[in-house]
């Protein structure tokens, strides 16, 4: 018997099966193929057509259990991740009333720092933990106020997890969790920030129920087994966000354990029991998947660095070189710090936690007679990673105490260079799970026993790699971030003048 797992990207859709007895992972497809398209009608604009995420889906069960056998009996639960901070409409009829704006649209930036002006800093550090920002509430409000006959015909929104959810059930919910991501949750009240929807003239009953992030949240319905393929009475059983999903997909769950990604952007995701909101300007809060009203905060904090894989990448594309691992092999010949060759990555837009200032890709200390597209390689991975140190320093001045740093085994993370500098300037071990967003949502399901200890043994048991340790000899590194540093600090100088 087997858990399916759904990992609803902006790009593609990811299906896994887990056995259900060992959370073992049998199995993993994305649909489609090529990556899914996004339209732009405006600079900044990004949107999707809910229905083709469902159809896509969809798909992804079909081939899931064509390929490994399965049959729509053998799947007892569903769990869901989702690309965060979308807006979907629904009318009273659950047809979608506009494609989604999606998490990287940037039109309602203005609404948001136009709320945050009104409420002031304070109110909305107290109670939502953030500022309003470019999430779902001010996506919402943009609608509002730029398409009025279509907001009045709208009966919920929903984010695109609660959407898939939807299809499966015909049944119109959401999350805690999901509702932290759309800026929502009144973290003081533990309820929904009516104080928010009463700024905005939002209607309230635009809101849907609220479920438990872990148990039975709805059941596929008849219509949605005839789409889907999985039986009619099927629970859904656990629904997240993407971010807060990698953690738990990681085994972080309590304050001091830190998830992170390295792909194209890099993000370090830390729980923290902490409601601290020191450096709300540069970090993001919401609540984790096992937050609860009424007990100890369980508060995931989520600092973003756009410029982190893009970085290498575009190196691979630009300097004569055939594949990452080539760079990997020419970087290893270089000692630590690059020979003092220093390279700022932040060449892929703003920066948050620069104070969302754009201060661009910087190559600089190059020496012509010495230096060469090694010591590039090696300044690219350094430099990657700095950012990454630097991150989890502003993470720790708003209160976390990093434990443990687990990630997966994909990306920047396989480069011995980038996680051993990492490991040693943080002075804590690096853990590496081959695993996925899909897979942890399908052992997901599971949780609704809330046995945790469980949980954490299927990861360790079937997905643990390796472990990076920190180096003892930290000098050589603490040396070059802190050139990287002051590097920094000069191209920030500049910006400010």
């Amino acid at each position: 018997m087997y858990y399916l797992g759904l990992d609803i990207g902006s790009s593609s859709i990811k299906a896994a099966l887990v056995e259900v007895s060992s959370g073992k992972s049998i199995g993993v497809v994305q649909e489609p193929e090529t990556e899914m398209s996004m339209q732009a009608l405006k600079n900044g604009w990004a949107e999707q057509k809910p229905e083709a995420w469902w159809i896509h889906v969809c798909q992804a069960i079909q081939q899931l259990k064509k390929k490994y056998a399965v049959s729509r009996k053998q799947i007892l639960g569903i769990g869901i991740s989702y690309q965060m901070h979308g807006l979907v409409l629904l009318d009273e009829a659950g047809n979608s009333l506009r494609k989604s704006i999606i998490w990287c649209d940037s039109r309602a930036v203005d609404i948001g720092n136009k709320t945050l002006a009104q409420l002031g800093k304070q109110q909305c550090s107290d109670h939502l933990l953030n500022a309003p920002g470019n999430f779902t509430i001010s996506k919402l409000k943009w609608v509002m106020e730029n398409e009025p006959e279509l907001y009045t015909r709208a009966y919920k929104f929903m984010l695109p997890g609660d959407y898939i959810a939807y299809r499966f059930t015909q049944v119109m919910n959401t999350t805690i969790s999901g509702l932290s991501e759309a800026v929502l949750w009144d973290f003081k009240q533990a309820g929904i920030a009516q104080f928010l929807l009463d700024h905005h003239g939002i209607r309230p009953s635009l809101v849907p129920d609220i479920v438990d992030t872990f148990g039975i949240q709805s059941t596929v319905s008849k219509l949605g087994e005839a789409e889907s393929g999985i039986a009619e009475g099927t629970p859904i059983c656990y629904r997240a966000g993407d971010q807060p999903n990698n953690a738990l997909s990681l085994n972080v769950f309590r304050p001091g354990e830190v998830a992170a990604t390295g792909g194209t952007s890099g993000v370090v995701y830390a729980v923290t029991d902490n409601l601290s909101v020191v450096e709300s300007s540069r970090v993001n809060n919401f609540a984790h998947v096992n937050y609860a009203k009424g007990a100890e905060p369980r508060i995931g904090k989520l600092l973003c660095i756009n410029g982190a894989g893009i970085q290498y990448r575009w190196l691979m594309n630009n300097l004569a070189v055939r594949s990452y691992e080539e760079m990997n092999h020419l970087a290893a010949d270089i000692p630590v710090g690059s020979d003092g060759v220093c390279l700022i990555p932040f060449g892929n837009g703003s920066e948050r936690m620069l104070d969302n200032r754009d201060i661009g890709s910087r190559l600089v200390n190059i020496n012509l007679n010495n230096h060469n597209k090694a010591h590039i390689c090696r300044a690219a991975l350094e430099g990657i990673a700095f950012s990454f140190v630097y991150g989890m320093e502003i993470l720790q001045s708003d209160g976390i105490d990093i434990s443990v740093l687990r990630v997966g085994n994909d990306n920047l993370f396989r480069s011995e260079i980038f996680a051993n500098t990492i490991a040693t300037l943080i002075s804590y071990e690096i853990e590496v799970y081959n695993t996925t967003g899909a897979i942890g949502a399908a052992r997901a399901v599971g949780l609704r026993d809330g046995d945790y200890a469980k949980f954490g043994s299927y990861i360790m048991d079937n997905d643990h790699v390796m472990t990076f340790m920190p180096f003892k000899d930290k000098e050589p590194y603490a040396r070059a971030y802190e050139n990287w540093k002051q590097e920094l600090e000069i191209i920030n100088k500049q910006q400010v003048q």
